[in-house]
């Protein structure tokens, strides 16, 4: 789609103003979100943490250097399957992450029911170790959890991987930020890195995978929930340079961990992120067929409208860590304290919060079909219960691309 025609559909308030519609002050001074605004306001002082250095020249991936076979089938197939979850790292105890991950995996190996091709691969949508992403950490809360899965783990830190502090006055940790995530999933070499899997060779924190008519564009959204420090735009700019890039033969997915809406009563969407993909979107003309994001505890799909497109948002950060009813992350309740209705319009005239599930964890499937030229999103709970998952989607939605 044209640049100049990006205006009609992008909020008609300035985009730097956008985050801000309806944040007000509470009387004790903390900001409030009010009811339906699915972007909170901004978290106070921010706590950026500069990525490692790297040779940013290239952070691109594609499939059939680290995949070949399943690159191949893919071609074979005309169809990519994926699976995405976020908020993974089982410091509570991995008996959760390992029910989500022995899922993925029967619906794998077809014993779930599953008409789809088998997912070529899980993509992580950060948070991956609790608290602080700490390397002697990566035994216990991913590579022990997945030893049954059978298929290769791509990720994108959060802000447990890249924080040096759990709250601020606590000690400082031994290792710098990243250096669990860069170890495990940014390696040189694939190496072994457990009885179970080698580590992963990302080109960075931030990065794409290029697959088959498909291009995942992972963002790094620091601690804070924004994509560069203070007077900076390095990563605003590779971000440009992707969308631009981008074939129209391609699906393009943009996965970060910080959503820019969320309607949870712990978090709330991030400014920052929203403004962030706004930009981008402004100055390419390129549209994402999806936004994927974790942080928020819970499952939530909210359909944008850009250009005549309903564009999912999702969030899928039900992956493990919350391994009680308690730790999910709940969705706010109306008025009357009853859940929100499906199709619930928030407080952005363009945003509807289509569905949540915020009593199970679960996982997402992502279809990418590209003879159709369409793209499926299907989600499957994870019962706490420990009741067998039914096989059955308890959201799905597929639109073009």
């Amino acid at each position: 789609m044209a640049k100049r025609s990006i205006d009609k559909f992008l909020n008609t308030k300035p985009i730097t103003q956008r985050a801000a519609i309806g944040q007000q002050k509470h009387r004790f001074g903390k900001n409030a979100r009010p009811p339906g605004d699915p972007v909170a306001a901004p978290k106070g002082t921010p706590r950026f943490i500069p990525p490692p250095s790297t040779n940013l020249d290239n952070l691109n991936l594609a499939l059939n250097v680290v995949l070949p076979d399943e690159a191949a089938a893919v071609e074979a197939d005309g169809v990519l399957v994926f699976d995405a979850v976020g908020d993974t790292g089982g410091i509570h105890g991995d008996d959760v992450q390992k029910a989500v991950a022995s899922a993925m995996e029967a619906q794998r190996a077809g014993v779930a029911g599953s008409k789809v091709p088998a997912a070529a691969f899980l993509y992580n949508l950060g948070d991956v170790v609790y608290f602080n992403g700490l390397s002697n950490l990566y035994i216990s809360q991913f590579y022990e959890p997945y030893q049954d899965l059978h298929a290769a783990i791509f990720a994108i830190p959060g802000n447990h991987d890249g924080d040096t502090q759990t709250r601020p006055g606590d000690p400082v940790d031994s290792e710098p930020s990243l250096f669990g995530f860069m170890r495990n999933f940014c390696d040189t070499v694939s190496h072994p890195a457990s009885a179970y899997r080698p580590t992963m060779t990302q080109p960075y924190v931030y990065w794409t995978l290029e697959a088959p008519f498909t291009r995942i564009i992972g963002l790094y959204s620091n601690v804070d929930g924004s994509l560069d420090a203070r007077g900076t735009n390095e990563q605003q700019r590779w971000l440009v340079n992707q969308l631009a890039a981008a074939s129209k033969n391609e699906c393009v997915i943009l996965a970060v961990h910080h959503p820019p809406y969320s309607l949870d009563t712990t978090h709330g969407g991030y400014p920052e992120i929203e403004v962030a993909i706004d930009s981008a979107i402004h100055a390419t003309g390129r549209v994402p067929a999806a936004v994927l994001s974790g942080h928020v505890h819970s499952y939530q799909r909210y359909e944008r409208v850009l250009g005549g497109a309903k564009v999912p948002y999702i969030v899928a950060g039900a992956g493990g860590y919350a391994n009680t009813l308690k730790l999910l992350h709940k969705i706010e309740k109306d008025a009357n304290g009853k859940p929100l209705p499906k199709n619930f319009q928030t407080t952005h005239p363009d945003l509807k919060l289509a569905t949540f599930v915020d009593t199970d964890p679960g996982y997402l499937r992502v279809s990418i079909d590209g003879k159709k030229r369409t793209l499926s999103l299907d989600y499957f709970v994870v019962p706490f219960s420990g009741a067998p998952p039914s096989g059955k989607a308890a959201d799905s939605v597929t639109v073009p691309w």
